[in-house]
């Protein structure tokens, strides 16, 4: 049985910053983050350490070898990351990263539609799931009688998504 205490609401600006990933191969994870989902490269330690943002800011992504170099990804039913997520401003930049995906022969895990967002789930070359979306407006999330969040999970029309894909 657990004790139940009295907590204080985290303030409502609070985020989370970056997520800091153990890779195998440095060159590899850098080449899927930069080049597949665009990220900028905004630093790099030899080959033992980078870090890539979107937007000019010091870094999203940290990617590191220090305890994984050549090491293999962690196996199935056990405790870790389950998913890092990655936010696009809009349907079309989801679309567009949808297209750059299937350019670059990156198979989808799944995708849905949770009414509050639209997400695409796959892994990277180390095998961490990856989940890019996009949140609809919080006007439109789907709400109970009584006003609370009804989030659900509903196949995503992927060709539908492609055809807002910028040119």
């Amino acid at each position: 049985m657990t004790q139940q205490t009295k907590t204080t609401a985290i303030h409502p600006e609070v985020r989370i910053g970056h997520v800091h990933l153990k890779v195998a191969d440095l060159d590899r994870a850098i080449g899927f983050y930069r080049d597949v989902l665009g990220f900028e490269l905004t630093q790099r330690y030899d080959d033992q350490a980078a870090f890539l943002s979107a937007g000019g800011y010091h870094h999203h992504i940290g990617l590191n070898t220090w305890e994984s170099q050549g090491g293999s990804p962690p196996p199935q039913g056990r405790t870790g990351l389950y998913h890092l997520a990655i936010v696009y401003p809009s349907r079309a930049e989801l679309a567009g990263a949808l297209r750059k995906l299937i350019e670059a022969g990156i198979k989808l895990d799944g995708a849905s539609d949770h009414g509050v967002s639209q997400a695409l789930y796959l892994r990277d070359p180390d095998g961490n799931g990856v989940e890019l979306y996009w949140d609809r407006p919080k006007d439109q999330w789907p709400r109970t009688p009584d006003g609370g969040l009804n989030m659900f999970t509903h196949p995503l029309d992927l060709n539908g998504l492609l055809k807002e894909a910028p040119a």
